[in-house]
């Protein structure tokens, strides 16, 4: 809800979700969503072609626009469990899982892959096309790539999002060798400036831990791609932290905390003065028992008076 605020083009996705837990877990605590959050992408872990179409046919029900199945994350856990960048061995596999998902949704849902180059001593030149070509032929409309291998012993989860060297000319080249497919771009892009830049012929780039930590940089999503004009920020900001409020006060009546909005607001205003008093403020007074929605409101109202400061002085 909140990143929709910032961009109304932007293609948002969930977390990862185990088809396991979609099948047999709290399904609107995991998957539910309000309308004006669209369009949302619903990422699924699993290995287990039948588990995943089920999984896969809730999610459609559920209303989201697209279905993607992770062959890309390195966490013990995942690797337990045999999926994530374990899939990346063994392509016939997420063929098979591909094809279970394609059938089990309407048409107009989209089935897609997000993967790694690699994993461990694989050769990407010959792991990534493998996969990528596995996809495609089971129906997959799109292939996200993380442009690193993945190290799934030696290196923690946290060190394979930065340690191994990224590779976007793999990516490129696979692009130049497949142009009638959809393929994007995920790994190491901090900014919409480097989103630019390694663009190129792609179709789409995909940012996570940027676009959490240092939210604003959505802004400039709409006016990049539907040459929007930017709306002014303080204005802007007040509307977001407005319309989280109300949100958050929903959220509370519902039985929920003003720490499960808050928490994901932190990173609103890294950078400008006054964003050190704007994380405590949501880290240490949002997370008390009983906390209203006018904490929240009362935070903001600090961090603009601080500004209002600073260019009158």
């Amino acid at each position: 809800m909140f990143h929709r605020q910032l961009s109304r083009h932007a293609l948002l996705y969930t977390e990862m979700v185990v088809a396991d837990a979609v099948i047999h877990g709290d399904r609107e605590r995991l998957l539910g969503f309000a309308l004006e959050e669209q369009p949302v992408a619903v990422q699924l872990g699993g290995s287990d072609p039948a588990k995943l179409a089920e999984a896969s046919r809730v999610c459609a029900q559920f209303g989201y626009r697209e279905v993607n199945l992770n062959v890309g994350c390195p966490s013990d856990r995942v690797q337990s469990g045999t999926f994530g960048a374990c899939l990346m061995r063994e392509p016939e596999l997420v063929a098979r899982c591909i094809a279970a998902m394609r059938e089990a949704v309407p048409g107009e849902v989209q089935v897609t892959v997000k993967c790694r180059i690699g994993v461990d001593d694989q050769d990407p030149e010959r792991a990534l096309p493998a996969l990528a070509h596995a996809a495609w032929q089971a129906g997959a409309d799109a292939l996200w790539v993380h442009a690193r291998k993945a190290w799934l012993q030696g290196l923690s989860p946290k060190e394979n999002r930065s340690v191994p060297p990224l590779d976007y000319k793999i990516v490129h080249g696979l692009k130049a060798e497949n142009p009638d497919r959809f393929i994007g771009l995920n790994g190491g892009l901090e900014d919409l400036e480097a989103c630019r830049d390694n663009l190129g012929s792609l179709d789409g780039v995909m940012v996570g831990r940027s676009a959490y930590q240092t939210p604003d940089m959505l802004r400039g999503v709409d006016t990049w791609v539907s040459e929007a004009p930017v709306p002014e920020f303080w204005q802007h900001s007040r509307q977001v932290v407005e319309v989280m409020a109300s949100h958050a006060d929903a959220h509370i009546s519902a039985g929920g905390r003003l720490h499960h909005v808050t928490r994901h607001m932190t990173g609103m205003f890294a950078g400008l003065s006054g964003s050190r008093q704007w994380r405590r403020t949501l880290s240490e007074q949002c997370v008390r028992q009983g906390a209203e929605p006018e904490v929240l409101l009362s935070a903001f109202e600090a961090i603009e008076r601080v500004h209002r400061e600073e260019y009158a002085a």
